[in-house]
């Protein structure tokens, strides 16, 4: 029979005890508290071993995310010191020759900024010089990604993200341009003020939106101020977060070379070698920037003087990421239309408005367009070289063409006395421009990749030249041939060649009619986009190549003749 079993008061097993702490990270002090709550160890494991490829085209987009930065610290000094109101009050600042005048508050805390705040002009400056080197570092950078197809899958979103930054940038350089409140400034509004109210419909309604009321109004300056120093640079640092976690996300694309390949990263770590490299280098930026503020003067807005509505400034150019939209506008022929009891300012809108829309709009499509042209759908983190992408690369030189033509146009009064040339004869000449210089960079552009591809297939098949010319008994010269190294030779013929699409059959093996798969339009397109690629040697080309090498130099053992490796 069992006995019973025995009660007891209480066990080790169900006594409430103290939960082990295990610190695993070995820190001490603040890190160990951080480790204990959000996993320092972990993070800082994974984060600063990660690893980036090391290329002189990456410093880019480093430059843009650096001068924001001092654009942020600099924008932190200007706004303890700015006022941005339109009230009127009579300067009685330390700049004798606007002493008396009636100025806004805003103009007087510029003027203020200037000349009585200890480092206020360098800073100024400095602000206003980080802030052209943003935008040019942007759209630097955004070209890199263009032309070595680093737009690619999956790098889509990343993609339009710089879009967007692209265009919240234009957005915040504007509305800091206008803040001085100073006579050329307020040319610039007075430009964005025909824009808006050229837009069909609403136009009238959204300009007495924007200015409070009739131009030029008294609220447009703090609401740029906002616009300013809150929305676009909260947008801007929420878009440059998303940024960065995307490119640590899918990793860093990378060129061809040895070793590289779409599922590894050849490169340094974050820390110490990449850590150590981009802080050195964002001083080098801050101080290039401090040298441009402190030795190259920019918008001296105590020469322009005061906003005034009846006035505008002499030869006044807009910050050159805007010139071509004015270039734009200065040489489109004056087309309106009256449709009832409105008026559509097509001079207007269609170059200002519209092309804006336009280039935006192409960038932001543009990935899915030549994945549906290509019918590629793999991932990508090996770049193009550009001359292995020559439609690409010769579309990106056509569109740059065309902005380097309306930007001109936006300068041709300037271009006009410089040179002494006619202002009717600059503008007749740039509306043929923008259309015809395009296209012959084009087709320049394209050749030249085309001649470049031809150049590195002879080279990866026949070697390079050794440089030394030597004389053949029967009086003939003959230069010798080295062979291209294995690394080389692998960098020039790694890249992917697309076959171009061809359009499928219309009916089924019943004769049942179907709709094909590719098109008739999307393969013309795909036989133009590829169709001019030259090829890439073979495996078999290239064994050839070698062992007609190997036998050149053994025959070349015998005589004195050079060693030619065709």
């Amino acid at each position: 029979m069992a006995k019973p079993t025995s009660v007891v008061d209480s066990s080790p097993s169900v006594e409430a005890t103290e939960a082990p702490a295990d610190h695993k990270g070995g820190f001490t002090g603040p890190l160990k508290w951080a480790d204990e709550r959000i996993g320092v160890a972990k993070i800082g494991k994974a984060g600063l071993r990660k690893i980036f490829p090391d290329h002189w085209s990456f410093l880019l987009g480093e430059i843009a995310l650096y001068s924001f930065i001092i654009l942020l610290i600099t924008g932190v000094f200007l706004t303890i010191w700015f006022k941005p109101s339109m009230a009127e009050i009579e300067y009685d600042g330390s700049y004798q020759l606007l002493k008396g005048m009636p100025v806004s508050e805003a103009f007087a805390s510029t003027l203020h900024i200037s000349f009585d705040v200890r480092g206020g002009l360098l800073v100024r400056q400095i602000h206003h010089w980080a802030a052209l080197l943003f935008v040019a570092a942007a759209f630097v950078h955004m070209l890199r990604v263009f032309f070595t197809g680093a737009f690619r899958k999956p790098r889509e979103v990343n993609w339009l993200i710089g879009i967007g930054l692209m265009s919240m940038s234009l957005i915040a350089g504007f509305a800091g341009y206008s803040l001085p409140d100073d006579l050329l400034s307020g040319t610039g509004l007075r430009f964005v003020d025909g824009l808006i109210r050229s837009i069909p419909i609403i136009g009238t309604w959204a300009e007495f939106f924007v200015f409070g009321g009739e131009y030029p109004g008294d609220l447009v300056i703090p609401r740029l101020y906002m616009v300013h120093i809150l929305l676009v640079p909260g947008l801007l640092l929420g878009l440059v977060a998303a940024h960065l976690v995307l490119v640590v996300y899918h990793k860093h694309s990378q060129y061809p070379g040895p070793g590289r390949t779409e599922n590894n990263v050849v490169g340094y770590p974050l820390f110490p070698v990449y850590a150590a490299k981009a802080g050195g280098f964002f001083f080098v930026v801050f101080g290039f920037l401090v040298l441009m503020g402190g030795l190259f003067q920019i918008n001296p807005v105590w020469t322009y003087g005061p906003y005034d509505p009846a006035k505008v400034t002499a030869g006044s150019q807009p910050d050159w990421y805007m010139g071509w939209v004015e270039g734009a506008i200065r040489i489109v022929p004056n087309i309106e239309s009256h449709w009832g009891p409105t008026t559509w300012s097509w001079a207007i809108f269609l170059p200002g408005v519209g092309l804006m829309g336009l280039l935006f709009g192409a960038l932001a499509v543009w990935p899915f367009i030549e994945a549906w042209i290509t019918g590629d759908k793999r991932e990508h983190h090996i770049l193009d070289r550009p001359r292995n992408a020559p439609t690409r690369t010769a579309l990106g030189v056509a569109g740059m063409t065309c902005y380097a033509m309306f930007w001109l146009s936006g300068g041709n009064d300037i271009l006009a006395t410089r040179f002494h040339l006619s202002l009717n004869a600059i503008t007749i000449f740039m509306r043929v421009a923008v259309f015809v210089a395009p296209i012959i960079a084009f087709i320049i552009t394209r050749r030249i990749c085309l001649s470049l591809q031809r150049a590195d297939r002879e080279r990866t098949l026949h070697g390079s030249e050794d440089g030394v010319i030597v004389r053949s008994p029967a009086g003939g010269y003959g230069e010798g041939h080295v062979p291209v190294p294995v690394d080389e030779q692998f960098t020039l013929t790694q890249h992917v060649q697309h076959t171009p699409l061809e359009s499928g059959p219309t009916t089924d093996g019943s004769g049942v009619a179907r709709k094909a798969e590719v098109g008739g339009f999307r393969a013309r397109l795909s036989r133009w986009f590829l169709g001019h690629d030259i090829a890439k040697p073979t495996t078999a080309e290239l064994d050839a190549a070698a062992h007609h090498g190997d036998h050149g130099e053994l025959e070349g053992d015998d005589d004195e003749g050079p060693k030619a490796l065709h």
